[in-house]
């Protein structure tokens, strides 16, 4: 069987495991006390050893983990970071997302298959009413948006140049990743968080655990109802490939309505590389964007192409190292309509 072909078989099997993996306590153990034997393992995360030995060894032939000759587990430094809960790149977070809310809604690509989207969604509840639907499945949400952004954020706000701006609205900010990215990396500088009332403890809990005080703001409201507050810098990580090509247009007007002449606009985004498929990541959460929400990843041209539809000039890609890219705009005109910006 083709390597390619063995790993889309049994990938089932290795995402579980590593959630359980993350859940039980494996890699906290591996990462602030050392390597292991898989006995010595169980004993201290008071787990069935006999269960514990299977998990392990699929992850060290998953190359997850390593074992040295004496049947030592440790995690390998490239792997590290992602798996040790004190570093920012920690992605346990985003594994507990995949496993309690994402794999359930991905039995509805069935449907959307053999139906079409708008039919098999016909009589499911609006996507973020599900996420949002209690404190546990905001709180696992937030804290996958949280594993995914921060620790790019703050490439992201280099690249994207704020030293001019003065007031950032994060729009759809969730927990606020980027806004906390912005403030600690620009002094001078205040951010806005606009997003349902769900998301307002998860803030203040970002606000107080940063010492941002009153720079951090919230404005409860639904950008799909709701004009957009005004800043000189509008942001949108991770929002627009919820939503289908005309929900964006019409998000990125309003941008346009709130911003100071001159602001930018920030859509920040996985990007899929101008063949379409790849990388492998993108196009697993294009199928989960399916499921999931009402929208897709797109290319840096076709986001290029919504920004330059809904007036925005200058429009340029600024790639990160990681999965996460932004794809920067500009108001142009210059007629200051009537009130303050910020």
């Amino acid at each position: 069987m083709p390597q390619a072909l063995e790993s889309a078989v049994y990938g089932l099997f290795a995402t579980c495991a590593l959630d359980l993996a993350v859940r039980h306590g494996v890699f906290r153990e591996l990462t602030e006390h050392g390597p292991s034997r898989s006995a010595e393992l169980a004993t201290a995360l008071g787990v069935d050893q006999d269960t514990l030995g299977r998990l392990l060894t699929l992850l060290r032939s998953l190359e997850v983990l390593a074992a040295d000759g004496e049947g030592r587990y440790t995690v390998p430094d490239q792997a590290r970071p992602y798996l040790d809960g004190s570093d920012a790149r920690y992605l346990g977070g985003f594994v507990h997302h995949l496993v309690d809310s994402t794999f359930g809604r991905l039995r509805h690509l069935e449907s959307c298959l053999t139906r079409g989207k708008a039919a098999a969604d016909a009589t499911r509840p609006e996507p973020f009413a599900e996420i949002y639907r209690d404190e546990e499945a905001t709180d696992r949400f937030l804290d996958a948006m949280w594993q995914l952004s921060f620790d790019v954020s703050g490439e992201l706000v280099e690249a994207a140049g704020l030293d001019q701006v003065h007031h950032l609205v994060d729009v759809g900010g969730a927990g606020g990743p980027f806004s906390v990215a912005a403030l600690l990396r620009r002094p001078g500088l205040r951010a806005t968080v606009f997003d349902l009332p769900q998301v307002a403890p998860r803030l203040q809990q970002a606000r107080q655990r940063y010492r941002l005080g009153a720079r951090l703001a919230f404005i409860p409201g639904d950008f799909h109802r709701d004009e957009l507050p005004r800043g000189d810098c509008l942001a949108f990580g991770y929002i627009l490939s919820d939503w289908t090509d005309d929900t964006c247009l019409e998000l990125l007007r309003k941008a346009h309505r709130a911003l100071a002449p001159g602001g930018l606009v920030l859509v920040m985004e996985r990007l899929f590389d101008e063949d379409g498929y790849r990388p492998l990541a993108t196009a697993a959460m294009n199928l989960s964007m399916q499921a999931e929400t009402q929208g897709r990843h797109r290319t840096a041209a076709e986001y290029l192409a919504l920004l330059r539809r809904a007036g925005f000039a200058g429009c340029e890609v600024r790639r990160s190292g990681r999965e996460k890219h932004l794809v920067i705009g500009r108001r142009a005109d210059n007629a200051h309509p009537p009130g303050r910006w910020w």
